[in-house]
């Protein structure tokens, strides 16, 4: 395994490995045993960065959330795990009643609501002091500044460590460092997005957004990447879910485009040369690549984990990576 650090202040900053485990469907689809299998076998390859969020996996069964962190806390009691392993998780979109779906209230981002839902993840988690903690979605109706100073509260109480934000637009995650930075206080340090080898296109609606899809790592994102060296990507669904190998787990608009054949066709060329499948060039790729990420897998059986774990040992000439890079 290897390793890079993520968090600058010597008193919060971790060293994590460069492939992260996700959690998101441990006990709900992932049941637990298959849940601790993935687990330790994880760790025993020194694994030591796993992710989760409070909300995960309310669309499964109609719920809030917090069966993934239920499991992780259950497994880190069972193999007393401490503080060599890095459990991240995120708050802000959990439903804020059972069975609402996608597009029901969120708890949001408030200064209460923040506090609250992060004495839930440790209670859940079993740890009195949350390794990274996330602003897992935007809330526009709760002022940035009150925001801010919820999180940054919490690494002042030692309640948490290091400082996160996933899907916000860059403008708003600039925004709100430089509030902090303004305040003296800690501020987002880890960005988690959607990122992989394929590009995006930008301008089809997202989720969240008429504007765009807000969590998928774009030019923007990138470009802010590179002018802030000390902040990690950590990029969430590299292999698409399966769509790589799968081309029915690619049927996504903003995957057609002409560069995807293009890019498809340098991967498949690149694994051939290197005996890697095309998902271990993908992370390869990734973890090397000219603005750096931490891919996060996630994983149904040991067998694709193992696929992950050996991407990280994959090593990509010169030549192979400015081939994935020129393709388009």
């Amino acid at each position: 395994m290897r390793y890079r650090t993520i968090g600058t202040d010597p008193a919060t900053r971790r060293e994590v490995s460069v492939l992260s485990l996700g959690a998101m469907l441990f006990g709900t689809t992932t049941d637990e045993a298959t849940a601790f299998a993935l687990l330790d076998r994880y760790v025993e390859a020194g694994g030591t960065f796993i992710d989760t969020s409070d909300n995960y996996a309310f669309w499964v069964d109609g719920t809030q959330g917090g069966e993934s962190e239920t499991v992780l806390g259950r497994w880190r009691r069972s193999r007393g795990v401490g503080d060599e392993i890095t459990i991240a998780t995120k708050l802000g979109g959990r439903p804020a009643a059972p069975g609402g779906g996608f597009d029901a209230p969120r708890d949001g981002l408030s200064a209460k609501a923040v506090r609250e839902a992060s004495e839930r993840s440790r209670e859940r988690l079993g740890m009195e002091k949350l390794d990274l903690l996330y602003a897992h979605i935007d809330d526009p109706a709760v002022p940035l500044q009150e925001t801010v100073e919820a999180f940054a509260g919490l690494v002042a109480d030692g309640a948490v460590g290091l400082l996160g934000v996933s899907n916000h637009w860059v403008w708003k995650v600039e925004r709100a460092r430089a509030l902090a930075a303004a305040a003296g206080l800690p501020g987002y340090e880890v960005l988690q997005y959607h990122h992989t080898y394929l590009r995006r296109r930008t301008d089809v609606p997202g989720r969240w957004s008429p504007d765009g899809d807000v969590g998928v790592t774009d030019g923007q994102l990138l470009g802010y990447l590179r002018s802030e060296p000390d902040l990690t990507l950590v990029a969430y669904s590299p292999l698409l879910s399966g769509g790589y190998v799968r081309e029915d787990r690619r049927q996504d608009r903003s995957l057609d485009h002409a560069g995807t054949p293009a890019r498809l066709a340098a991967l498949r060329e690149v694994a051939a040369e290197t005996g890697a499948t095309v998902n271990q060039v993908v992370l390869a790729w990734m973890i090397d690549a000219g603005v750096p990420s931490i891919p996060l897998v996630g994983a149904s059986s040991v067998a694709q984990l193992d696929e992950s774990l050996a991407a990280v040992d994959l090593e990509l000439t010169p030549d192979q990576r400015s081939r994935l890079d020129a393709a388009h």
